[in-house]
């Protein structure tokens, strides 16, 4: 069976990740919502049909991923998902924290979502609800469970973390029982909540791991994912020596749209007003300045530039001050294909 499409963490890939909302009924603790710089509104379906018009000339190569805070909180998400499915979107996607408000699956089918992905970020109780909050666990698994019941593809996100590095090997088993689809290893970010959350950070690296850490675990369990018939994507972090830095601000588009309308290309800046485009009347324009896109270019030693700038304490140096490693870019991603894995 040919696997449905979803986001794409590629060269060349087309990706709108529409946040129609930012309210959420959690509370995690490495949440990057930023209601200061995203906004607080709930879009009106009407606008959440104009804002992905501006996209529609594209729409047969372009993934679309409805997210939040918590896009099933929003009373006309299955209207926008019918309208994204109309006009004909390469793949629609719904990010959801498993609550599955608004009765979703009695109103969206499985011939109009390619994917539902949920967030789960360990495999008990005690490792995700301490990061989730308490009864996420057991909700998010009843949601998968009727999901995949209904006949929709699920796939799952992780967030790796310091604090649920050891739940990621616990992983494999589980995501075969719930019969996830794809499973996406996410790296967390020093960004929303977790930037501001002074008890999450710790030590000299934070929630962040370090690079032993991350390729003595990541690559192994994807690995083993990947072997139960599961696709995988994972981000690569680390660059090895030698190995050509690229930004997918340059060989990918992604476009992540916030209810206030701004529109960022690089996620690792979204605690910030450097977003490139804008929302103004409806009509997505380019934004004057100091943006984003003047960092696309720049060619440094550590790789990532929006890395060096926002997180750097992933970043090691030697005693010459050079640094010991380069940082991938958190939008080009490794994969193992699951069929080729089995």
């Amino acid at each position: 069976m040919t696997l449905k499409r979803t986001v794409a963490f590629s060269r060349d890939a087309v990706n709108v990740f529409f946040h129609v909302l930012t309210r959420c009924n959690l509370h995690c603790r490495h949440c990057y919502i930023n209601p200061d710089q995203h906004g607080t509104a709930t879009l009106p379906v009407e606008t959440i049909e104009t804002w992905l018009d501006a996209f529609a000339d594209r729409a047969p190569v372009t993934n679309v991923i409805f997210l939040g805070g918590e896009p099933t909180l929003h009373p006309d998400l299955a209207r926008a998902v019918a309208y994204a499915k109309n006009a004909g979107f390469g793949s629609i996607t719904i990010d959801t924290n498993g609550y599955l408000f608004n009765d979703i699956l009695g109103r969206i089918t499985p011939d109009q979502v390619d994917f539902i992905s949920f967030s789960l970020d360990g495999a008990t109780a005690a490792v995700n609800d301490a990061l989730r909050g308490p009864g996420s666990f057991d909700r998010c698994l009843a949601g998968i469970g009727r999901a995949v019941a209904r006949g929709f593809s699920a796939s799952l996100i992780y967030t790796v973390s310091r604090a649920n590095l050891d739940g990621l090997r616990r992983m494999p088993e589980l995501l075969a029982r719930l019969g996830i689809g794809r499973f996406f290893i996410q790296v967390i970010g020093i960004r929303g909540r977790s930037a501001a959350d002074g008890s999450f950070q710790g030590g000299d690296r934070g929630p962040q791991l370090s690079r032993a850490e991350w390729l003595s675990t990541i690559p192994a369990v994807a690995q083993e994912v990947a072997d139960l018939g599961i696709t995988v994507t994972y981000p690569k972090v680390f660059l090895e020596a030698g190995e050509t830095f690229a930004c997918a601000g340059k060989v990918a588009e992604n476009y992540f749209i916030f209810p206030n309308g701004r529109v960022y290309r690089c996620p690792l800046c979204e605690d910030h007003p450097f977003h490139s485009l804008v929302f103004e009347a409806d009509r997505l324009v380019p934004v004057a300045g100091m943006t984003e896109e003047r960092f696309f270019d720049l060619d440094i030693a550590e790789g990532c530039v929006m890395n060096k700038l926002i997180q750097p304490g992933n970043i090691d140096y030697g005693p010459d001050g050079t640094p010991a490693y380069r940082i991938a870019c958190c939008l080009l991603k490794e994969e193992i294909d699951g069929a080729r894995g089995m």
